[in-house]
């Protein structure tokens, strides 16, 4: 059966399967349970055979994510079971961030001693990140006051959960904040920001994931080593290269065990929250997903476009670290392959090395919109009224308290309570929409992923360094599946083994 024919029974299937859905979903056709039970495995085995005929990675992702959907519907009980699986190929990949990170900096930085490049690519990264933001935040705002989803919301029947017990502000900031008069809390909060991006430890930083710490370091050490006399200086570069070339290699055999992972991820979440989740805050979930949308083709598309950048390519590029920051809600799961994607795409190394992990903590464009809407849906759900000019007090405060977050975990409900403690907001609100959290948190995770990955092209192309045939170029390896068979067929020398 060719990849043509397939694809048509595929399209068949999916569209038989969407219209008895949409029939049994709205009451408007007596359709038995068990009948929509055997037609979302037929598709299922229509899919696979699919995944089969392509053998593409990205496919077999996307392919698990609906089989992921599929069980936590049928069997929710074996998809909260699949936990470990997401949670051990989170784990895998996370193994990678801190060496690939370090690694490249250090290369890109001491490898071509260009120090007055480091701190145009660091001043052209911050304005770009700070305009992409604050666009993020006003249309959140602007969004919610259009749609008003909060405004009569009856929050005694939305789910309740316990808020997360982390805490943005460690105890020993709490502690000193006690002796600091209110009026000044501010002033501390934002310098202590820029005291914790620095490492204490660079091996806790990277045992802690601290993406912003690792940076920080790397930057320093690559011009510290970029000083050096060239005798002292080349076995480490040669070394950084190395281990940069070795984890990329790495990247591509821990991606095989993505759509597991992924798959796993997609069934725990349907499985634990149910389906008819969506149901419930409805106007909420839509309202996040139209700015977001909104963001991407009003802000990101005009300046891609604006750039020339190939719009098809840049897709298809960015497919496979998108769908797992979907599917896993995990920046992190994403980002080795977001690097790897966009130097396939054209951007040299040194650009993509230092502007994604730099942009994990300060252009979390989907964070940032989502943080805008959801405190002002807290205030309508509550019945409190806002003005114009309270609403801009919460977006400066978010600009501010949303940078540097990326490695907390759920570091966006932690900034949420804290921006509503401050505004004297309701936070039992919060408690009632954290049932959904991870469903936005699917849709916010991929924007971020996407303005990182758009940010390195506006700084390659802002450095006229971009490599405008790269997108064009046919990669014949895009699953790694063919140079791992290659690299098992060969010998050391590249010598076929008999």
């Amino acid at each position: 059966m060719s990849k043509k024919t397939t694809g048509y029974i595929l399209l068949v299937t999916i569209a038989i399967a969407s219209i008895l859905t949409i029939l049994y979903e709205f009451n408007l056709a007596a359709i038995p349970a068990s009948l929509m039970m055997g037609v979302r495995w037929i598709t299922a085995i229509v899919l696979v055979l699919n995944a089969i005929m392509r053998k593409g990675l990205t496919t077999w992702i996307l392919t698990c994510m609906v089989l992921g959907i599929f069980v936590g519907l049928d069997f929710p009980d074996v998809a909260k079971a699949l936990q470990p699986l997401s949670q051990g190929f989170i784990k895998l990949v996370k193994t990678i961030v801190g060496p690939i990170l370090f690694a490249t900096l250090v290369f890109g930085i001491a490898g071509h001693s260009d120090l007055k490049q480091v701190g145009r690519m660091a001043w052209k990264s911050m304005l770009y990140f700070f305009c992409a933001t604050t666009c993020a935040i006003f249309i959140g705002l602007a969004a919610i006051n259009l749609t008003k989803a909060g405004v009569g919301i009856d929050i005694e029947h939305m789910p309740h959960e316990e808020l997360p017990q982390t805490s943005a502000v460690s105890d020993s900031d709490k502690i000193a904040l006690e002796h600091i008069d209110e009026s000044a809390h501010w002033i501390y909060k934002f310098t202590s920001f820029f005291r914790d991006t620095f490492p204490e430890n660079i091996v806790k930083s990277v045992y802690e994931n601290k993406v912003l710490q690792i940076v920080v370091f790397a930057v320093i050490f690559g011009i510290g080593l970029a000083m050096v006399e060239e005798k002292k200086r080349k076995p480490f570069v040669d070394f950084a290269e190395s281990l940069s070339e070795a984890m990329f290699k790495f990247t591509n055999l821990v991606m095989l065990f993505a759509p597991i992972g992924v798959g796993a991820a997609m069934a725990y979440t349907v499985g634990h929250l149910g389906i008819d989740i969506l149901k419930n805050l409805f106007m909420l979930l839509a309202t996040l997903y139209l700015a977001l949308i909104f963001f991407l083709g009003g802000i990101l598309l005009p300046v891609a476009l604006y750039l020339k950048i190939p719009i098809r390519q840049f897709i298809n590029a960015i497919k496979e670290p998108v769908s797992i920051a979907f599917a896993t809600t995990s920046s992190d799961a994403a980002l080795p392959k977001a690097m790897s994607a966009m130097e396939k795409f054209g951007v040299p190394r040194k650009i993509v090395s230092f502007v994604i992990p730099t942009g994990y903590s300060f252009n979390l464009d989907g964070t940032s919109l989502y943080l805008s809407l959801a405190s002002i849906f807290v205030a309508q759900a509550a019945g409190i009224h806002l003005s114009f000019g309270q609403q801009l007090m919460i977006a400066f405060t978010l600009m501010i308290t949303s940078k540097g977050v990326a490695a907390v975990p759920r570091a966006s409900l932690i900034i949420l309570i804290a921006t509503a403690d401050q505004f004297g907001l309701p936070v039992f609100v919060i408690a009632a929409i954290l049932g959904i959290d991870e469903l936005m948190d699917m849709a916010r995770t991929s924007v971020n992923v996407i303005g990182n990955c758009l940010a390195t092209v506006v700084v390659a192309k802002w450095e006229g360094e971009f490599d405008e045939a790269a997108p064009f170029r046919k990669d014949t390896d895009e699953d790694g599946l063919e140079e791992i068979a290659e690299t098992i067929e060969e010998g050391p020398e590249g010598e076929t083994r008999t």
